[in-house]
């Protein structure tokens, strides 16, 4: 039998213990809301099935979306039972704007800045506190770097043709459009009214309207992913601009024989028995002459200096691109290619090469801005309860030398500008104003035509614009992109934003 002091010395040491586990119980307790309550928070303010975000959507209205004029893109209307719904400016910027539906959700820049839109986003400690006020919801207006009049007018160019026109701001980044086509009625998604009778019609449609095609449609590249071998020939030493190749001009007559497969050219006639420079063989979009500087080059530096300028991954962007690629990388060959057939291929924009419209616009952006990337983005501002808040240039680093991309400049110059690269650009001139750019036919095989693309910028000198169009088997790149390329960068300079 125990005696009393004992008895009474145990029970005060299982009490301690139990106090301890109790608060150490507690305090889990407590730093679990805490995780969820402040780290988390972001997350869950961005998540769509959040109760917050939810009771947010239907009572309270969401930031409004402008364009660089302050021009009101996405703006807010009440239905019958007092909630509210989104309504859009126009089709020209479905694409981009996309749409905040109550029945299909978001997309576009309505998903991509959900939590700002709806005003539940901003640090995690306001977060946190803002949950125990009456007044937690700040939605943010968000202002665009994109001009309106210049999407719309790009959306017209293309017609009723499937394809995409990026234009963007080669020393800042800025887009200025981003365009796709066809577009939609976004308004007719957001109101409950109306949207699903329009997005059931919108997914059974074979055009595939629902496809922002500037940022997540791939397309072989054709002869304007040219310029990517360039930067890596040039970038790597593999080349000077003065070299020439002694197998070219033989090879005109009955192409290039590389493992068993012939590279050919169209453009024999013209340049006759004539060795090629890199100026002189970009002014006639010689394929012979890009096969071999691809070879010279190598696969792993063919990948990798296209990787510099946003291959191989996704672009870091305020919406969600497909990654553009230079190799399926199946290969044992350097950079992934499978032989030296893919890689001569590859050189001129054809093989396993696909790439989405915004990758080609920041190619020829790095040439027109000396060699130094620039990161491509939307929004410029978001202003809320508290203030704007602006969002700056931001550099993706320099690819290639001030020289390297001064020479690759010269021969897009010459592209447009020369005798016999207009023959080939048809159109893409501004004119008074120094035009640089290079056109494409991206073959497809079998009985479909071509792609038709254009890459160019203006004024060479000292570029205000870069531009990159893509219309899907139109057939060659003068016939079609070109001269929707020069009219587009023409109206821009001349105020047209």
């Amino acid at each position: 039998m125990l005696r009393a002091g004992a008895a009474r010395h145990s029970l005060g040491r299982t009490t301690i213990h139990v106090a301890i586990v109790i608060s150490l119980a507690f305090g889990l307790l407590a730093g679990a809301s805490g995780y969820w309550a402040v780290v988390e928070a972001p997350g869950l303010v961005r998540s769509p099935n959040d109760a917050a975000v939810i009771a947010a959507a239907r009572t309270v209205p969401r930031g409004k979306i402008k364009d660089r004029t302050g021009k009101v893109l996405a703006d807010n209307k009440k239905d019958a039972n007092g909630e509210f719904y989104r309504v859009y400016a126009g089709r020209a910027t479905s694409q981009v704007v996309g749409y905040a539906s109550s029945v299909y959700g978001r997309a576009g820049l309505e998903r991509a800045y959900d939590a700002e839109l709806s005003g539940l986003a901003g640090d995690p400690v306001s977060d946190a506190f803002a949950k125990f006020g009456a007044d937690r919801y700040d939605p943010k207006d968000l202002t665009l770097s994109l001009s309106y009049d210049l999407q719309r007018a790009a959306v017209v160019a293309l017609g009723k043709r499937r394809g995409a026109v990026v234009m963007l701001d080669p020393a800042t980044g800025e887009v200025l459009a981003l365009a796709s086509t066809p577009t939609y009625d976004a308004s007719a998604i957001a109101d409950p009214s109306t949207a699903r009778n329009e997005f059931e019609d919108l997914q059974a449609d074979p055009t595939q309207p629902l496809l922002p095609r500037a940022t997540l449609g791939r397309y072989v590249p054709g002869s304007v992913f040219k310029i990517v071998t360039a930067v890596a020939g040039l970038g790597s030493g593999a080349i000077t601009p003065e070299t020439t190749f002694k197998k070219q001009p033989p090879a005109e007559k009955d192409g290039l024989l590389v493992g068993g497969f012939r590279v050919r050219d169209g453009h024999h006639p013209a340049t006759g028995s004539k060795a090629l420079d890199l100026v002189e063989a970009t002014e006639v979009s010689c394929n012979i002459y890009y096969a071999l500087t691809g070879l010279e080059t190598g696969g792993a530096d063919l990948v990798a200096f296209a990787n510099k300028m946003g291959f191989g991954k996704e672009l870091p962007f305020d919406l969600p691109t497909a990654v553009s690629q230079v190799t399926s990388g199946d290969g044992s060959a350097p950079g992934g290619f499978k032989d030296d057939v893919e890689l001569a291929n590859a050189a001129y924009g054809q093989a396993e090469t696909f790439v989405t419209p915004l990758q080609m616009a920041l190619v020829a952006s790095t040439i027109a801005n000396d060699g130094d990337l620039m990161q491509p983005r939307l929004v410029t501002a978001m202003t809320g309860k508290g203030g704007t808040r602006t969002i700056g240039p931001k550099g993706m680093g320099r690819v290639i030398s001030v020289g390297d991309a001064k020479a690759i400049k010269a021969a897009m110059v010459k592209a447009v500008e020369g005798s016999l690269g207009r023959q080939y650009t048809t159109g893409a001139k501004v004119p008074g104003v120094i035009t640089a750019g290079k056109s494409g036919t991206a073959e497809l095989g079998g009985t479909g035509e071509p792609h038709s693309w254009f890459i160019g910028f203006a004024p060479a000198n000292a570029p205000k614009v870069v531009i990159a169009v893509l219309v899907e088997q139109a057939g060659r790149g003068a016939e079609v992109a070109a001269p929707i390329g020069g009219n587009l960068m023409e109206l821009y300079l001349k105020g047209g934003s």
